[in-house]
């Protein structure tokens, strides 16, 4: 016997705000909304309203769950401009140059918004029919431009922690399977893993210490390798880590080279790292979260030479394709090797009825359901085209320049590099101080000043135990008139300092 249903609980469902025929209208009247919203977000004068946490953290009302108090689309809209739109980040500011926030492109908006509305989960083909093809496409392009071989392939990611972790998952147990018949997937952890050590730059991206302790390996499993003046990994300092831990019954079993660093955005020696990596038949990652889409420019493709000997790669669509986050990938060079990561769930996909000509996405993922992140990348290079996006890459690598040659030889700066990418690292120096310390202070104090003042967001980072301060552009917008605007704040902010103390 069926129960009925209360007539008053129906009435106080929103049967509405389900995406189906019916709420068709209701659909497009939200989104409409919603867009005007947005749309005044970008009239937000500064970068940041410069609210204080303190302040932010006293809307919490706001916030809060009500579960009695339902809100119509337009108070709910107004509550979240006040919460949050009047508050947001503006990655599309020209006084935004902190972090590895790009702006996005509106084809790239696009295909997020119909992807995220559809609603598609990769997972298996009875869940993402075309939409496999459509990721399966976009992985192939990548992979061509990388100069992979054919037996090459890849998946969409979350960013580039997860794809590294991926690298190195993979790295581990290759190497135990083909060196040692172990099948780790399988029967876990075994004790020769204790002494397998990866290698990476000292400039290196955390998320490989990261990772190596994730693994259950620790962070002494990574060994970093010297620089040099231009911040790339040494070929010589290499070899010699290598030597030394197989001289102390450590087992080398991976390299990760660097293309783009996230400070410095250097790149290591790809090609001589190859030669090293199969010289001693090991495993070679190459991170290009940051530099590895500057392969679509003429300026990069000599620093990008050696790239296609890599035994995987991490690339970041949300760094330097103008993505909204999250758009990310993690390739290799055999596709065989995604058996390592591979599970055959009975209920999902399971194994004998595996049919190349509707594969399971799954396969070679280490997340279940995942979006269709690949969708707005399709949509970019439908609409913007690669020579587009190699064009916006190379006017921020050359901007960077022009404000490294606009403040080398001013006497309030000390630049730590020359940019190698579109970053630039430079500290100010106060008139006759010597010491680090206050010169540390002066530069934490402009970062955070002109961040909670709402004019301009720049990052710090530390070289040699010294505070520096960090441009990172991203904005094929932006002009040297901006950003010597910032380095002009930076200037009387750092003359306020000063004079105060």
């Amino acid at each position: 016997m069926l129960l009925d249903t209360p007539t008053n609980l129906i009435s106080d469902l929103k049967i509405n705000h389900f995406f189906d025929p019916q709420s068709k209208f209701t659909y497009e009247e939200y989104i409409q909304k919603a867009i005007q919203y947005v749309s005044k977000f970008l009239d937000n004068e500064n970068f940041y309203s410069g609210e204080s946490s303190g302040n932010l953290v006293s809307k919490k009302s706001l916030i809060s769950a009500h579960p009695n108090e339902v809100l119509s689309i337009e108070d709910a809209l107004n509550e979240i401009k006040e919460l949050y739109l009047d508050h947001a980040i503006s990655f599309h500011h020209p006084n935004y140059v902190a972090h590895l926030n790009c702006p996005v492109l509106l084809p790239a908006i696009v295909g997020d918004l119909i992807a995220s509305s559809v609603n598609t989960a990769v997972e298996t083909w009875d869940q993402s029919t075309s939409a496999t093809l459509i990721e399966q496409e976009m992985i192939r392009w990548i992979c061509s431009q990388m100069k992979l071989p054919e037996t090459s392939d890849g998946v969409f990611t979350s960013g580039g922690t997860q794809s590294n972790f991926m690298g190195l998952l993979i790295a581990r147990d290759h190497y135990a399977f083909k060196h040692y018949a172990l099948n780790l997937k399988e029967n876990g952890w075994s004790d020769i893993v204790s002494k397998f050590r990866f290698f990476c730059s000292d400039k290196a991206h955390f998320s490989i210490k990261k990772n190596a302790a994730l693994l259950g390996m620790g962070y002494n499993a990574v060994i970093p390798v010297s620089t040099d003046d231009k911040m790339k990994m040494q070929p010589e300092a290499l070899v010699q880590a290598i030597e030394k831990e197989k001289q102390s019954g450590n087992i080398p079993i991976a390299i990760v080279g660097t293309a783009g660093t996230t400070d410095f955005g250097s790149f290591d020696p790809l090609i001589t790292i190859s030669k090293i990596a199969k010289e001693y038949d090991i495993w070679f990652h190459v991170d290009g979260a940051y530099g590895g889409c500057y392969v679509l420019t003429e300026t990069h493709k000599n620093v990008l030479a050696g790239i296609e000997q890599a035994d995987s790669i991490t690339i970041d669509f949300h760094k330097t394709m103008f993505q909204p986050v999250c758009s990310s990938a993690f390739l290799t060079r055999d596709t065989n090797h995604f058996r390592y990561v591979s599970h055959y769930a009975d209920y999902l996909n399971p194994k004998e009825q595996r049919d190349s000509s509707s594969p399971n996405l799954i396969e070679k993922s280490i997340q279940t359901t995942r979006r269709f992140d690949a969708l707005k990348l399709w949509f970019t290079l439908k609409m913007t085209g690669e020579k587009t996006i190699g064009h916006f890459l190379e006017k921020v690598h050359y901007l960077a320049l022009d404000l490294y040659h606009s403040i080398k030889y001013d006497t309030n700066f000390e630049v730590a590099h020359k940019p190698e990418l579109s970053t630039l690292v430079f500290r100010y120096k106060a008139e006759g101080v010597e010491s680090d310390t206050i010169h540390d202070t002066i530069n934490l104090y402009i970062k955070n000043t002109l961040f909670k003042s709402g004019q301009a967001s720049v990052a710090s980072t530390k070289m040699n135990g010294k505070t520096y301060l960090k441009f990172t552009l991203l904005n094929p917008k932006s002009t040297i008139e901006d950003l010597l605007n910032i380095i002009q704040m930076i200037k009387q902010t750092a003359s306020t300092y000063t004079t105060n103390n």
